[in-house]
């Protein structure tokens, strides 16, 4: 049976009035392995309520009731505070949005530009800043009005835990269009680094086609995973130590231009600043790259390195740093400064895993 409120089935020809499509998305989502999210937009001017506050605020808790109960499990719920200028005054009535979709689908995330449990970041580029904190202060945010340079970098010192995710479409709108094209492999492995590498999550729209499927140009570039361990097993300085310093010992050469970190988040986001150095033929340490948030995930682009020692650095810190893992890699594909002068960034399409290498729980690891 369609939705009452949110499709309008006596006014769509398609299938005689009794299509459902968000029933055949989750069924698609569900065939394919894929966790279904949705996003009800609430700036809905069609709607001839729209601008009667309560009246509205109603239709649609009514409308997110028909969506959250009859599709199964929803993992996210993507909502914002849209509403063009000069639009009619009204008010949306989030706490309760947020706590009914709290009590019909408990395991959902719930984004918005302020949280409560992922925040945008800023743009809808795809690209989050060099330093981004999970931790964020949602009384500093007002959906529909947020400060963008605070959504983009977080705050150190915020009470809330909520992570950044970065949106942008595969190609140049959110619409498919057949004069238009997709984004290429080397602008997406681009816009992993500066996403996911930066401590955020990614959402890549890839817009169905005008036969209600994935057009095959945007769907032939599928991620291949970085080697990821797991957050619960962690590498933790000395405890009277006070240089923060892991070293890494090869028994061989080995050639690299990426750098994976990642913290272990269950403890905490701690990492302020940090740099990698590599031992050159003088015996000096030279530094490769540097960075300052870490978090879940973060990912630098340099030019090549060759060497059999290297060190990571942690100069300033929450509290005692804690690393999950670390990882070097070399990718072939993308060129150190090609990418846009505002953010570093390069991919994970394609990069070949040449030394992976991990240290935990000492402050000097031999491969």
């Amino acid at each position: 049976m369609p939705l009452l409120l949110t499709q309008s089935p006596s006014r769509n020809p398609w299938k005689n009035g009794t299509g459902d499509v968000v029933k055949d998305l989750a069924e698609a989502a569900r065939i394919g392995g894929v966790q279904l999210g949705l996003y009800l937009s609430p700036w809905d001017r069609h709607e001839p309520c729209y601008g009667k506050t309560l009246e509205y605020n109603e239709y649609y808790l009514g409308q997110m009731t028909e969506l959250l109960t009859r599709y199964g499990e929803i993992t996210e719920v993507w909502l914002d505070g849209a509403k063009g200028e000069g639009e009619k005054d009204m008010e949306y009535f989030f706490d309760d949005w947020f706590s009914l979709i709290h009590q019909l689908q408990p395991g959902a995330v719930i984004f918005s530009d302020a949280g409560p449990d992922v925040r945008w970041v800023g743009d809808e580029a795809g690209v989050a800043g060099t330093t981004c904190w999970s931790l964020f202060n949602q009384s500093d945010a007002k959906i529909g009005d947020t400060d963008r340079v605070y959504s983009g970098e977080g705050d150190p010192f915020g009470h809330d835990w909520v992570p950044a995710e970065c949106d942008v479409s595969i190609r140049p709108g959110w619409f498919w269009h057949p004069s238009e094209v997709p984004k290429s492999a080397i602008t997406l492995l681009d816009l992993y680094y500066k996403s996911v590498g930066r401590n955020c999550l990614l959402l890549l729209n890839v817009p169905p086609n005008s036969s209600a499927r994935g057009n095959p140009n945007d769907s032939r570039y599928s991620p291949h995973n970085v080697l990821e361990d797991g957050i619960y097993s962690y590498w933790a300085p000395d405890e009277a130590q006070s240089d923060w310093m892991l070293y890494i010992n090869f028994q061989e050469v080995v050639t690299f231009n990426v750098l994976l970190l990642q913290e272990p988040i269950q403890m905490g986001q701690r990492i302020i600043q940090f740099h990698l150095d590599f031992l050159n033929e003088d015996g000096e340490w030279e530094v490769v790259t540097s960075g300052t948030t870490v978090g879940y995930k973060r990912l630098l682009l340099f030019s090549s390195v060759k060497t059999s020692h290297l060190r990571v650095v942690v100069d300033k810190s929450r509290a005692d740093p804690l690393i999950s893992y670390l990882g070097i890699y070399m990718d072939p594909f993308s060129i150190f400064g090609h990418v846009s002068k505002l953010w570093s960034g390069p991919r994970v399409n394609g990069s070949e895993l040449l030394q992976q290498t991990t240290g935990r729980n000492s402050n000097s690891s031999d491969m």
